[in-house]
């Protein structure tokens, strides 16, 4: 089983950063992509940045250029870079690994953890 461990998150003030790490039970680099959403109360779940097995990656538009997301496959860990943090970044944010093989498509989800952007 595929499990994904999200950290990082807590209360931080407008303008501060943050560093949230995904860590997976299995190695990373056979998913075809790993990445980052976020989800907040009454909003529908958006994408904040992806990463491919071959390192290129992409980001939604509300966090580009304030964010970046690296991997490690020798930690089976994500990371997921944000600076320049804004009320609107409050959100929970969800670890997604994504794999298609064998003509199964699999998508796995972490519990996520919180980001309250506050002053």
């Amino acid at each position: 089983q595929v499990q994904l461990v999200e950290s990082g998150g807590g209360l931080v003030t407008p303008g501060g950063s943050l560093r949230l790490s995904c860590a997976s039970s299995e190695s990373i680099f056979r998913f075809n992509y790993m990445g980052w959403y976020r989800q907040a109360p009454g909003k529908e779940r958006e994408l904040v940045a992806t990463v491919a097995s071959g390192g290129s990656t992409n980001y939604g538009d509300f966090v580009k250029g304030r964010s970046a997301i690296d991997r490690d496959d020798d930690k089976n860990t994500v990371y997921l870079h944000m600076n320049n943090l804004k009320p609107e970044d409050t959100a929970v944010y969800l670890c997604n690994a994504y794999e298609n093989g064998w003509g199964t498509e699999r998508t796995y989800w972490g519990q996520g953890t919180q980001v309250h952007v506050t002053s």
